[in-house]
């Protein structure tokens, strides 16, 4: 089975948490596009939804499903949304588009977190995928000199800017033995804005695609 299949039978998978009138959590990237392209089919069901970023609001509102401010919602019953990386402890690594500090507000204030993925991107330890750090720009050296100080490789991603108007480190060479502890260390460092670790608040739920179909736990 083709990658994007695999995406795409993930995708669909989360489809079946979604509740009649809910206001639905939505992610950034590939596989959720997929969810989108699917959510479509139940917005005459759902109030609408709350986007991680402006590429998925833009999606959604292509596909006529209302789009919600998170400021005007107090909780949200479901968030989907896929990973760069993930365990079986369900801990992430989130950010390769670049929307991991606006999918951190929508999982905080989700009551359940679906994650969609490939199996490709099930890990045993976190930090091959590089780790995004998003960070307010007049911090970016002496963040990235702390981020040496513990080992890791961080690079500058050229040529862009957050939704936030902040950069993005890309942190090579971490072996991330404890997520939610490193989570805890980088978000201390003055400048941070998010660290794409996603461990204090992991995935409630992981739906996997893999060759022989869908795999959930």
């Amino acid at each position: 089975m083709s990658l994007e299949k695999k995406k795409q039978i993930a995708a669909e998978a989360a489809l079946d948490y979604i509740q009649l009138n809910d206001v639905v959590g939505v992610g950034t990237g590939s596989t959720a596009n997929y969810f989108i392209d699917g959510l479509a089919k139940l917005k005459g069901k759902i109030e609408g939804a709350v986007a991680s970023s402006v590429a998925s609001s833009e999606r959604l509102k292509q596909h006529g499903i209302p789009v919600l401010d998170s400021n005007s919602v107090a909780m949200l019953p479901i968030y989907v949304d896929g990973a760069d990386e993930t365990t079986t402890h369900k801990h992430l690594i989130k950010g390769g588009g670049g929307a991991h500090t606006r999918e951190k507000i929508v999982a905080a204030i989700s009551e359940k977190f679906v994650c969609i993925a490939d199996d490709s991107k099930l890990v045993d330890i976190l930090g091959e995928f590089p780790l995004p750090i998003e960070v307010i720009p007049m911090a970016r050296s002496y963040v990235a000199r702390q981020l040496v100080k513990i080992g890791g490789v961080p690079e500058l991603r050229e040529d862009f800017i957050t939704d936030n108007g902040n950069v993005i480190l890309d942190v090579h060479n971490l072996e991330i033995l404890n997520p939610v502890k490193m989570e805890q260390q980088l978000n201390n460092l003055a400048g941070v804005v998010t660290v794409g670790i996603f461990a204090i608040r992991p995935a409630d739920v992981l739906i996997l695609g893999t060759d022989n179909g869908i795999v959930t736990s």
